[in-house]
């Protein structure tokens, strides 16, 4: 592979106008018809064959209702001290229904004053808006209507909040706190490059990348069911990788012009070196992302494809886009001399040296502060973000509060319950009532409706509204105590609505972890033994990866669950930890590791097959390959802290495991425990039982053997000019 991108960094290099010029038509392609198609995320988190998911189908098949129609919920709150039965308010809100309705597209309004959906204090109340048209048909005049409309009840001192099916609702692609992170990783790359120019092209090739795979996503979203959260995390990842990647060959580009290669060679050796090290990081990754298919859940799926086709648009870009930018970028790329910094850089390596006179100490140090960090792991909470989750300001999060305010704490997370009697032989409707009977007598329970029967009486629907919110652990415990009533008196009980759901989910979830875990240890195992060449390094190295997940998912339950610095990264409301965030995390930040993994032990594997010196290898591995890892780790941090500060819970979650992630595991495990560990080990390291050795093969990441391989050709092509 390294001779192929020797020759494709060679060709590209000298066609760098086509090669730029094909990827802006690209970009712009994917873009305009990405906004031409408009965007259709599905938000839907079910899983197949659930408990809650079967309770649906259900619904579906014996409540049979016409074609799904948009409704919006329009919630009003009264003043301090005042009750929405004043004659002042109840006008008020009578004359906004009025001007509702002038809206031809609304096909009915249940006023509160007729449904008698008020709160028994009368200061909270909601209507439900129908409208003749599905919730994607419904037009930006008919919210721009409503909106204005409610205006009216505002002037009267009302507040007014929106729920349900409100298109048109902006989707977070970036924002400030993102930009912060991206000129963090700019003066990374400036201090590495001592050049503002040099330091924004890595960042320009990556975001280049970036775009053509948001542009892509956004298209496949008229095709496949992928939630917006895909798109954000497809960026979030995209944009780190992308300037990682391109940072690597810019790297190993400046080195072999620093050694007087010309321009265009010193490219395709690029190319053909750090970019075969960048294809194998790439694929890693992708086999990660793509491995979370394995747990059958569909929008994990979603997650895993989009994410790692943002990470293929970012191997792509730096294998093609990057030797272009490079080639027109030309003698500005030469590092600057500097025979005293190249002395001290010769005749120093603190860190290395560090490490190797005080292996017991880092390693021990190294564990034990990973393993502190673990302990709240210990009682991890699984769940999914509701609108109780976000910001106080935000449109959902006020809708919520109100709901809660004036209905109670429950009324957000309402429990539907099909109750089948298919089996009662004999007055159907009376067991219907023992159950709702029986269900009123559970524990925070709030209240319970009767039974609304089917036409043929043999299902019924029971709506219960808790005492407690949605994640709350006494409301999760109503739920399997709905369940253990089935098939009670002959009735089966099947329980749906956000909270069952939220079962559901993390309890699949949970089951599938396990199963990732073991086939993504199985596979860096192999794998690292494959390129290694050993059997010891890969086993500490994926112990090194375990001790990362564990304290990333404590921190996570730290700040996220337990509300510890909460206002510090700016997190509205603390709460059970993602659902699908062990898993993801798991997935990405197994791929990272493993690029961290490679590139700082290959150079050890280099030095100690030239010298079977143990300590000089590792020493090698970090004076040579340590610098690069640093900065690649801290561009990491930086662009997925970003995202803590900004975003829906989801992506603060996010963001927050994957920088602590990638600062655990860079610098305490990469840099710091496995050198130490491996100083301990000495030659055993590299072990490997000679039956092994004969049935592996030789894998050269970094194209250790470009330079043999392409020397006679460089000589041949030398002989032939100078002949001429």
């Amino acid at each position: 592979m390294s001779k192929m991108l020797y020759k494709l960094g060679g060709w590209v290099a000298r066609n760098r106008i086509k090669v730029i010029c094909a990827w802006i038509v690209v970009l712009v392609a994917s873009i305009d018809l990405a906004i031409t198609l408009k965007p259709s995320f599905s938000e839907d988190m079910s899983i197949p064959d659930t408990p809650s998911e079967k309770a649906m189908d259900v619904i579906q098949k014996e409540f049979p209702h016409g074609p799904d129609k948009g409704s919006i919920r329009v919630i009003f709150g009264a003043e301090d001290g005042e009750k929405l039965t004043a004659e002042s308010a109840k006008k008020a809100i009578e004359n906004t229904f009025k001007e509702i309705n002038k809206d031809d597209s609304v096909d009915s309004i249940a006023s509160p004053f007729v449904t008698g959906t008020i709160a028994k204090d009368s200061t909270v109340a909601y209507a439900d808006i129908k409208y003749k048209y599905s919730a994607d048909d419904i037009k930006d005049y008919s919210i721009k209507h409503l909106k204005d409309s409610l205006k009216l009840a505002d002037d009267e001192g009302l507040q007014t909040e929106l729920s349900g099916d409100i298109p048109g609702a902006e989707m977070e692609i970036g924002g400030v706190s993102e930009i912060v992170g991206i000129i963090l990783a700019f003066v990374v790359l400036a201090i590495i490059f001592g050049s503002l120019l040099i330091a924004g092209l890595p960042i320009l090739t990556a975001l280049i990348g970036l775009g053509v795979s948001i542009g892509l996503v956004l298209i496949g979203t008229q095709v496949f069911n992928i939630a917006s959260v895909s798109l954000s995390l497809a960026g979030m990842i995209g944009l780190a990788v992308g300037i990682d990647y391109a940072l690597f060959i810019f790297t190993k580009h400046r080195q072999f012009l620093g050694e007087g290669i010309q321009k265009n060679e010193s490219i395709a050796r690029a190319t053909g070196t750090a970019g075969s090290a960048v294809v194998f990081a790439g694929l890693t990754v992708i086999v990660a992302l793509c491995g979370l298919t394995v747990v059958n859940i569909p929008f994990m799926s979603a997650m895993g494809l989009t994410a790692g086709l943002s990470v293929l648009m970012a191997v792509l870009a730096s294998i093609t886009l990057v030797p272009a930018v490079l080639s027109i970028a030309g003698k500005r790329m030469v590092p600057k001399s500097n025979k005293k910094k190249e002395k001290q850089s010769a005749d120093t390596n603190v860190w290395g040296r560090f490490v190797t006179k005080n292996p017991i100490m880092l390693s021990v140090c190294s564990i034990l502060i990973l393993l502190v960090i673990s302990i709240p792991s210990m009682h991890l909470e699984l769940g999914l973000p509701d609108a109780g989750m976000k910001a106080k300001d935000n449109p959902d999060r006020r809708a919520y509060d109100l709901l809660a305010d004036g209905f109670g704490e429950g009324f957000n997370g309402q429990l539907t319950i099909v109750a089948d009697a298919a089996s009662v032989t004999e007055n159907k409707a009376e067991a219907f009532a023992d159950a709702v009977k029986e269900i009123k007598e559970l524990d925070h329970v709030a209240s319970v409706t009767p039974a609304m029967l089917n036409k043929e009486g043999n299902f019924a629907i029971i709506t219960v509204v808790p005492a407690t919110g949605p994640n709350d652990a006494a409301t999760k415990d109503l739920v399997k105590d709905v369940r253990s009533l089935s098939d009670k008196n002959g009735v089966d009980l099947l329980v749906t609505g956000s909270t069952a759901v939220n079962i559901d989910i993390s309890d699949r979830l949970n089951d599938a972890i396990p199963v990732f875990a073991v086939l993504i240890v199985g596979f860096a195992f192999v794998l690292l033994t494959i390129v290694f060449r050993s059997l010891l390094v890969p086993l500490v190295a994926v112990a090194g990866f375990i001790l990362t997940m564990t304290a990333t998912l404590g921190i996570c339950v730290f700040v996220l669950q337990d509300g510890n610095l909460i206002d510090f990264f700016k997190i509205p409301e603390k709460g059970p930890i993602l659902a699908f965030l062990p898993i993801l995390s798991i997935g990405i930040l197994f791929g990272l590791a493993m690029d961290y993994q490679v590139f700082l032990v290959s150079r050890m594997r280099e030095e100690y097959v030239k010298t079977k010196n143990p300590v000089q290898a590792i020493q090698a591995g970090l004076k040579h390959s340590g610098p690069v890892v640093t900065a690649a780790g801290l561009i990491m941090i930086f662009v997925f802290a970003g995202f803590i500060f900004a975003g829906e819970a989801s992506i603060k979650a996010n963001g927050l495991a994957l920088s602590f992630g990638v600062l655990f595991d860079a610098f305490i495990v990469r840099m710091t425990l496995i050198p130490s560990v491996m100083k301990l080990m000495g030659n055993a390291a590299w072990y490997l039982p000679k039956w092994l050795d004969k049935i592996i093969t030789n894998v050269d990441i970094e194209g250790h053997q470009l330079t043999k391989e392409i020397q006679p050709e460089i000589d041949h092509e030398q002989k032939k000019q100078i002949s001429m």
